[in-house]
């Protein structure tokens, strides 16, 4: 008997193709040939800042539905699963830089500040929230920008389904940053005529693309084929957040190009 290509494709390499297209239009996505200067790259980074903070809840989220945080501890029922989320945390929580363990969120705080970019809004986010504020308060009060407001409360929304596979989905396919060769070169020119002062932006480009490909992709989509199974239903529901969150990032490019428009 002869096996088809379909036949052995599966669930998940199926579900990351139909995407595809997507991530095409992201990557060519017209915000990055419109990066010319530097205050064109602080701009970029002072909303997608919210990006990278709202990727921990995500994660912490799968933490905490994945593996037990309570005291008595108990086993979890996937233990595949929560070895892959605990390493994922581990990296993405508590990486090196400059010999310090740092989340990939301080270290982009970290880049910022060194490249001139403003980290008044995502502070004063954090510090709202840390007052007990809820998160869209957090946000209007920061007065961080609109469009990232607006994929911030996208995140949320998804996370407040209370379906694993439905926040794995935004996690490992609604979160893929596809980095365009001319972007990386446009911060390297930049970097070049700055003297070096977007060196730590550059460590966590490459960082990130290092990190995804090579081990938190791959343990990502491991981890979403255990949680949606043989459940078509789940496979559905994984798709439809994966092209929400999508479509939500596709938003947050059109805000930032607008605002570079103004």
């Amino acid at each position: 008997m002869t096996t088809t290509l379909e036949e052995t494709t599966t669930p998940v390499q199926a579900l990351a193709a139909r995407l595809q297209p997507f991530y095409q239009r992201l990557a060519a996505h017209p915000l990055y040939a419109s990066l010319r200067t530097a205050q064109h790259l602080q701009t970029f980074l002072e909303s997608h800042v919210f990006a990278v903070w709202d990727f921990m809840s995500l994660l912490k989220s799968l933490q905490r539905g994945l593996t037990c945080v309570d005291v008595p501890w108990t086993p979890s029922a996937l233990p595949e699963s929560r070895r892959l989320i605990n390493e994922i945390v581990l990296g993405e929580e508590s990486d090196v830089f400059e010999g310090q363990p740092l989340s990939h969120f301080e270290i982009y705080r970290i880049a910022m500040h060194r490249s001139g970019a403003s980290t008044a809004a995502i502070d004063a986010t954090l510090a709202h929230l840390r007052e007990g504020a809820t998160v869209e308060r957090a946000l209007a009060q920061s007065k961080a920008p609109i469009a990232s407001q607006a994929f911030v409360w996208d995140t949320f929304s998804l996370i407040a389904e209370g379906k694993l596979h439905v926040t794995a989905a935004a996690f490992t396919f609604g979160r893929e940053d596809l980095i365009p060769d001319m972007f990386k070169g446009f911060v390297r020119d930049l970097n070049r005529q700055l003297g070096g002062g977007l060196d730590s932006f550059l460590w966590y480009l490459e960082r990130h693309i290092e990190v995804d490909g090579d081990e938190h992709g791959p343990m990502a989509l491991r981890m979403i084929s255990e949680l949606c199974g043989n459940d078509e239903t789940k496979w559905h529901e994984a798709e439809r957040a994966a092209i929400f969150a999508l479509e939500s990032r596709l938003r947050l490019w059109d805000g930032i190009l607008a605002t570079l428009a103004q």
